[in-house]
């Protein structure tokens, strides 16, 4: 059984609200960064969470502005910040009890997935696995493009030719382990019948390939 429990993580000055959920024996940790005007209650992104929590992947879902930072449409783009934010999620996660030693993967949807990108470009071996769906890759920028090593998926729409081309000219200056992988039929927020299980699925199939095996600590996690 896997429980859901609210947190509040720590963030320079400010303290993010999010849910973690962790399977007993879990395999990795999931951390999500969500695109911009949306939060952590993403129905997209609780569905794919589903999946993975079933798989024996824990998530954490986390609200990367406050209320008032969510207001200023200029600071949904700021991509510096989501990427400070989302280390700051990262290294949470990765001295927290509970999930302190399991593999880190970032999933990121919209400018989410840039700040991913640069978070595993800043990071490096820490992330275990990046996985994009209908991002924006090309906002991390080419140097920190360049430097990504973790196993990357980027997960497009078929009928999202605009952020098809960014992602696959994105993919083009990567150098490390990486996949795009094209949902045929579904546009730009997988709201096409049975796109988002898709991407759950291709999600799920990738993280656990690329996560197995590389616990640090091999403990009976308890669920929080």
């Amino acid at each position: 059984m896997t429980l859901e429990t609210l947190v509040r993580i720590p963030a320079q000055n400010v303290r993010l609200e999010g849910n973690i959920s962790v399977p007993s024996r879990a395999q990795g940790i999931v951390v999500f960064a969500h695109g911009a005007g949306s939060s952590r209650l993403s129905p997209r992104n609780q569905f794919v969470a589903k999946q993975l929590q079933t798989a024996g992947l824990g998530t954490l879902l986390f609200d990367l502005l406050t209320e008032v930072e969510d207001l200023d449409y200029g600071t949904r783009f700021d991509i510096d910040l989501l990427t400070q934010r989302l280390i700051a999620a990262t290294n949470w996660v990765s001295t927290e009890s509970e999930t302190e030693g399991l593999p880190i993967a970032l999933f990121g949807a919209s400018t989410g997935a840039a700040a991913a990108l640069r978070v595993a470009a800043q990071l490096g071996p820490e992330i275990a696995v990046v996985i994009s769906r209908g991002g924006r890759p090309d906002l991390a920028g080419e140097e920190a493009l360049s430097r990504v090593i973790a196993p990357t998926l980027l997960i497009v729409g078929g009928n999202d030719p605009e952020v098809v081309r960014m992602n696959r000219e994105a993919f083009e200056r990567m150098h490390g382990d990486r996949e795009l992988r094209i949902v045929e039929g579904a546009t730009h927020l997988f709201e096409e019948p049975g796109t988002l299980e898709e991407v759950a699925d291709l999600a799920t199939e990738f993280v656990l390939q690329h996560v197995h095996g590389q616990n640090v600590a091999d403990r009976d996690h308890e669920p929080l």
